[in-house]
């Protein structure tokens, strides 16, 4: 099944200070190894380049050409796609937001939602809760046992 990644698990890998960042790093080495496609979409890969430089979040924030080489590795994936908004999009993001109603934080995971059902992607690697509230999308915690996925 191919799935699309969000950012919080490419930040975990990056930032040696999170719990999470061993298993992080793991889990993204998997990816990068692996056969499935895997969808990188523009706003998950800029959000990470702001997340992961930024020194009010990261204790040792990349600099920007760590985190533009972390991306550049796995954009040069055969197995990695990153589509963009075609002309369809504002029509596949209306009915996103028709069905949820996204303000504030829920507005950048509908649009993830929207390019994902664009783009036939049925899952998304997350530790993001919110995206339960999206009807259709298989909800894949990178770090959670396989019976505990929706």
């Amino acid at each position: 099944m191919s799935a699309a990644i969000d950012v919080n698990p490419l930040v975990y890998a990056s930032d040696t200070s999170s719990p999470f960042h061993e298993a992080a790093l793991a889990f993204v080495e998997r990816l990068a190894a692996g056969r499935e496609l895997v969808y990188l979409f523009w706003p998950t890969a800029m959000a990470y380049l702001r997340i992961a430089t930024h020194p009010s979040i990261f204790a040792s924030p990349l600099s920007s050409r760590q985190a533009v080489g972390n991306l550049t590795a796995l954009l040069g994936l055969s197995h990695v796609r990153s589509p963009g908004e075609d002309m369809g999009f504002w029509a596949s993001f209306e009915t996103v937001a028709g069905e949820v109603s996204p303000r504030g934080n829920l507005v950048p995971d509908a649009h993830i939602v929207a390019l994902m059902r664009a783009n036939g992607v049925g899952g998304i690697w997350t530790r993001d809760r919110d995206y339960l509230k999206f009807d259709g999308i298989k909800v894949l915690d990178p770090f959670a046992s396989a019976s505990a996925q929706r």
